[in-house]
């Protein structure tokens, strides 16, 4: 049975978005992520308030997570960070001083209280743990969104056919070129209540970011995610805890440039799909370019 925290969920699935007081545009603006506007703060600085959301953190996302029991999702939930954190280490090292991306996980795994000694199991676990490899699968689910399939796994015959028997049950299908429909940005969010529009601009100026979106985390409380160039999300970071600002979490995130618009019966296959594809072992996430339709 749908619990009712889902269907209120599925019912208020446009995203929120920031309107500014004042919006001026001198010249016609081309953006690959539809800006609302464009704010202005000096004549050579801009910065883009954008009604798309991140692929994992918008409404639709909290759909698709709320599913089960809470301790068994907990658990998966802990299952994929753990195998974020072998990927991290795999790249990087063991030691998140020397390994940013280490770092941003490991927070992320603290945000959600995942125990200590679990963190530490996983960090030894990947130094030990026998070869494994990290693939993305390309693919194109009900009413032709797009995904991207992260996994990692030590027998990739296995895997492969593992997702391709998950697609072709829920309406799926492998698809070339998906991956260039996305671009891996960096990512920092921060709690958004008692913030205005006017404030969270000035914030993204300050701290050199160059999108900020408002949307709800999966207890629908309001968030703002501060968007960034890659090599940047570590000084955007700092900039903004240095402006007072609580992090919930910072990392890279894939970015749809366009948005698949779905009706009802459309989202309910595409979360079936996707709650599948999550439940696969060796999958670790899985990116989107889904938006309800209006």
């Amino acid at each position: 049975m749908v619990g009712p925290a889902v269907l209120r969920a599925l019912r208020t699935l446009r995203p929120r978005t920031l309107t500014p007081a004042v919006c001026a545009v001198s010249a016609p603006v081309v953006s690959v992520l539809s800006p609302l506007c464009v704010w202005r703060s000096s004549p050579v600085r801009t910065l883009q308030l954008c009604s798309a959301l991140c692929a994992g953190h918008n409404k639709w996302s909290k759909v698709k997570h709320i599913k089960g029991p809470k301790d068994e999702a907990r658990g998966r939930m802990f299952t994929k960070f753990g195998m974020m954190i072998r990927i991290a280490v795999k790249e990087g090292g063991p030691n998140p001083d020397l390994n940013l991306n280490l770092a941003h996980i490991l927070e992320q795994c603290r945000g959600k209280n995942m125990p200590k000694a679990s963190i530490e199991a996983a960090i030894k676990g990947a130094e030990k743990a026998k070869p494994t490899t990290q693939h993305m699968f390309e693919a194109r689910g009900p009413g032709g969104c797009l995904l991207l399939i992260e996994v990692l796994t030590d027998n990739n015959s296995r895997t492969h056919q593992e997702i391709r028997r998950l697609l072709n049950k829920n309406g799926g299908m492998f698809a070339e070129g998906t991956r260039h429909n996305f671009h891996r940005r960096g990512v920092v969010v921060v709690p958004g209540q008692n913030i205005t529009t006017e404030r969270a601009l000035e914030l993204a100026i300050e701290a050199g970011a160059e999108d900020v979106q408002d949307t709800e985390d999966e207890e629908e409380q309001p968030i703002l995610q501060f968007i960034c160039d890659m090599t940047e999300l570590k000084k955007v970071r700092a900039a903004l805890e240095e402006l007072g600002m609580k992090i919930t979490s910072a990392g890279l995130e894939f970015l749809p440039h366009n948005f698949s618009s779905l009706d009802q019966d459309q989202l309910d296959s595409a979360s079936t799909l996707i709650e599948a594809l999550d439940d696969c072992p060796d999958v670790v996430r899985v990116w989107d370019n889904i938006q309800a339709h209006s």
